[in-house]
């Protein structure tokens, strides 16, 4: 049959180029091994001749859209799974694709309630599902390592620091804190830094729980929880502070972001950009972000770093400091993924199976990403350009002070 001489062609290209221990293991029972090893560390189980076409064209989405879709199964342990999906997968990064998909986002126009939706998508799957494995604050962003020894919850604890470190909080000071989740951020400088904070979500699910947890706090005076899109925050403030937020702007949009942080600072003010980028500078995304766009972040979109801190100054932006913790998000989302295999069950209890197996190959996925370089998360520090200064020591010895 034409499938089965496609199949055994694509297994051994697979086995030439890659020699791994994987087996393919067909719904009639017949199997293929992708290498010359005696005992398989990872059986990917085609579960009908409807997977076929996925794993004949087999970039990362495609694999993992027929693992979502449940025409796969694999077992074996969920690094390797990973790790050998890599080996698998073709074209990983689509530089070919740059003009095309300049296009399609420009039909995207990141409106307030296409955003808010987009948001909602993500977030409101249920705070109980997020509170599976996150640290005890639910800080859903990449944590700060000082040592790499700490846990989850000290390391989480450590990046709300350095962050409000490295933008010199003090006390009485305004901040603003643009898509503030669960609320963490902005407790921690009203209650360590004495901020008076506003903090800004488009996800009922946050609004909610973070209110509450600033009434538990006894913090009503000190922070302002709003339902509210950055766009619609009038005023400025001393400080702002944006963490994992601008994957959501949009890379044609970004210089109007940056231009709204410029207006919402005062003259003498301090601003965080906390995100996620691409590493290859010509990609115009991942084939694995294909598959995150499609079923984990609607219509996110990561620039190169470059072209976020072109951004940042045609937005009237000086940046003051740049940082890379691409090595603390791969460990942050380890212990992510750990905790998801840890509490399966649960899981699989408060989510749909296929939201469960989006998530379980989406946080593991990631992780080896951020491991192999193929994306990265700046902070970079910034205040108005053209300012004789934005009151900051000389060096960067007072942030690890």
């Amino acid at each position: 049959m034409l499938w089965e001489r496609k199949l055994a062609q694509w297994v051994k290209e697979v086995r030439t180029e890659a020699d791994i221990p994987v087996r393919l293991k067909l719904w009639n029972g017949q199997h293929y091994d992708f290498g010359g090893f005696a005992t398989p560390r990872v059986t990917l189980k085609v579960n009908g001749a409807s997977a076929l076409p996925y794993l004949l064209n087999p970039d990362l989405s495609n694999l993992g859209e027929a693992y979502v879709k449940g025409k796969i199964d694999v077992d074996g342990k969920l690094t390797d799974i990973i790790e050998y999906a890599y080996s698998l997968a073709k074209d990983t990064s689509s530089r070919a694709s740059a003009g095309l998909l300049a296009k399609l986002r420009n039909f995207y126009a990141h409106t307030r309630a296409e955003d808010k939706k987009s948001v909602q998508a993500h977030y409101d799957v249920s705070n109980d599902f997020y509170k599976l494995w996150l640290d005890e604050n639910m800080l859903y962003s990449c944590a700060y390592f000082e040592t790499g020894t700490e846990d989850l919850n000290t390391a989480q604890l450590k990046k709300l620091d350095h962050i409000l470190t490295k933008i010199r909080v003090q006390p009485g000071q305004s901040l603003l804190d643009i898509g503030c989740g669960w609320g963490s951020l902005v407790i921690r400088a009203a209650e360590k830094f004495g901020a008076q904070c506003v903090g800004v979500t488009l996800s009922q699910n946050q609004f909610d729980l973070a209110t509450a947890r600033v009434k538990a706090a006894g913090l009503e005076n000190s922070i302002e929880i709003r339902l509210q899109d950055y766009r619609d925050v009038k005023g400025t403030f001393d400080r702002v502070t944006s963490v994992g937020m601008y994957e959501h702007v949009g890379r044609d949009h970004l210089v109007a972001y940056f231009a709204k942080i410029r207006d919402l600072l005062t003259d003498d003010g301090v601003a965080m950009n906390h995100g996620i980028t691409l590493s290859d500078p010509d990609a115009a995304e991942t084939a694995a972000g294909r598959f995150i766009d499609r079923y984990v972040f609607p219509d996110g979109d990561l620039p190169h770093v470059s072209r976020a801190l072109h951004a940042m100054q045609g937005g009237g932006l000086e940046a003051l400091d740049v940082e890379n913790l691409r090595h603390h998000y791969a460990r942050t989302l380890d212990f992510w993924a750990d905790n998801f295999e840890a509490r399966a069950q649960e899981a699989k209890a408060l989510v749909s199976d296929e939201k469960f197996r989006i998530w379980r190959v989406y946080l593991a996925g990631c992780a080896y990403a951020f491991r192999r370089d193929d994306m990265a998360l700046y902070q970079v520090v910034c205040c108005k350009s053209g300012r004789n200064s934005p009151n900051l020591p000389w060096s960067r010895r007072y942030m690890y002070e």
